[in-house]
């Protein structure tokens, strides 16, 4: 099992979550967050702003479903077919151990 992790832009979060309900995956956790990349946020004039907004759609996914998942994101995160700067990224860590709190059993 695996937890992914994709830091989007805000005004794309309710596409990329379509698009992953459409693919079959439904389940989800959405936060917003802040954070800078590689660029040390953006100069506006003589302001900086380093703390830009972001969404993050944590998942967890059995192995064998994980190039999927990223497929979609990856497809629907992009602003451009370039892509651009703070498009955003995508983590994916190893999940030791689920638990399904209603029921009190292991696994999702």
């Amino acid at each position: 099992m695996l937890l992914i992790r994709a830091i989007v832009r805000p005004e794309k979060k309710d596409e990329v979550l379509g698009e992953l309900s459409s693919a079959g995956f439904h389940a989800a956790t959405v936060v917003d967050v802040v954070g800078r990349g590689k660029q040390k946020g953006i100069k506006i004039g003589g302001i900086v702003y380093d703390e830009i907004p972001k969404t993050m759609i944590l998942m967890a996914v059995p192995d064998e479903e994980k190039d999927q998942v990223i497929g979609v994101i990856l497809r629907t995160a992009k602003t451009s077919d370039k892509g651009a700067y703070g498009d955003g990224k995508i983590f994916v860590s190893p999940v030791e151990e689920v638990y399904t709190i209603s029921k009190g059993s292991q696994g999702l």
